[in-house]
């Protein structure tokens, strides 16, 4: 069993990103304790947004290895492509910027989600070429976006959930916490209330 755990927090390990995406992989730790964790931070790797080579070579009709694209170019991609096809679960720990993901996590996106690579296309559309897999998702707002008290819009689940299909995963599995703006109290209520509701969820063998 392998885990990756991508954060995509500016606040890091101090984040309630990395608390909330933490718990799930440690109940997934429990259930499989020879499970390997391989974590990417995803602001602390720096990852680059992709540039006019990459850009160049997707946006040809003739397959990469057909083309001269010099030394070095879309080796990001491909590191960050063969790291996600080795592991068996994702979790995926991200605040909500301006109603959608983080810019770290949309460039990870956009380097993952790789016509010829990840996806072909087809007749019939767009066709993802990786395994499927659960991939949960720790989302944390500073507002809600859920529920009857919801006063925001949420750009980030349905993208996500139209990205990460794209390329084969369709088993996305989101955990919230919501209205962390209203202070330290909140944090802890929304802490206690989350940590009870995967419990129950991982009792049940909702991750396998």
């Amino acid at each position: 069993m392998k885990i990756l755990h991508l954060l995509a927090s500016p606040r890091q390990e101090a984040s309630n990103a990395w608390w909330l995406s933490r718990q799930i992989v440690e109940r997934l730790g429990a259930q499989h304790p020879q499970a390997k964790v391989i974590l990417r931070d995803l602001y602390a790797s720096g990852i680059a947004h992709i540039d006019s080579a990459y850009a160049d070579a997707l946006g040809s009709p003739v397959a990469l290895e057909d083309r001269d694209t010099g030394p070095g170019t879309l080796a990001l991609s491909d590191r960050l492509i063969e790291e996600l096809e080795q592991v068996d679960q994702v979790v995926i720990g991200t605040p909500m910027h301006n109603y959608t993901v983080p810019s770290v996590l949309k460039a990870w996106i956009d380097h993952v989600v790789r016509v010829r690579r990840t996806f072909a296309i087809t007749p019939d559309g767009k066709t993802g070429l990786l395994r499927d897999r659960p991939v949960h998702v720790a989302v944390v707002s500073g507002g809600r976006f859920t529920g009857a008290s919801a006063r925001q819009p949420d750009f980030l689940t349905p993208y996500l959930k139209v990205a990460l299909a794209t390329i084969g995963l369709h088993d996305l599995r989101f955990t919230v916490m919501e209205g962390l703006a209203a202070g330290a109290q909140a944090v802890r209520n929304e802490r206690e209330r989350v940590a009870v509701e995967l419990d129950r969820q991982f009792s049940r063998g909702w991750p396998r």
